[in-house]
């Protein structure tokens, strides 16, 4: 069992930055695919970017080269780097993780397939 507690959201201008943290109630860094998940109204979640044990990580094509997912084995927290926001990027955005594939991502990526979800935090790009 994983308990996740994201933070860091908010409001920003559209060109800005915002760092997201998702604190891990035990340690993941060994057999979870960690993950960054947004949602929008009325819209399916949708996977943002993953990071498995071996810190290989995977970005969906509307956040490469803008968001860097990363995380501090030391203190089980993932982070969600994100700059040069726009309002396309405003959500609700959620950490998860999933324990079914050995500590690694699946290529392509479920969100089914993710067991533990944090209560999510709200990102709101304005232009």
């Amino acid at each position: 069992q994983v308990h996740l507690v994201e933070s860091g959201g908010g409001s920003v201008q559209s060109g800005g930055s915002l760092t997201l943290s998702c604190a891990a109630s035990t340690d993941t860094s060994r057999r979870y695919c960690m993950g960054w998940f947004r949602q929008t109204p009325g819209k399916e979640r949708e996977v943002v970017a993953t990071i498995d044990k071996d810190s290989d990580t995977g970005y969906a094509d509307s956040a490469k080269g803008r968001f860097t997912i990363s995380k501090h084995n030391e203190n089980n927290t993932l982070y969600l780097q994100m700059s040069s926001l726009n309002p396309e990027d405003t959500a609700m955005y959620y950490c998860a993780a999933d324990d079914g594939v050995d500590g690694y991502c699946l290529s392509r990526v479920r969100v089914s397939a993710f067991a533990y979800w944090g209560q999510g935090t709200q990102v709101t790009v304005s232009s």
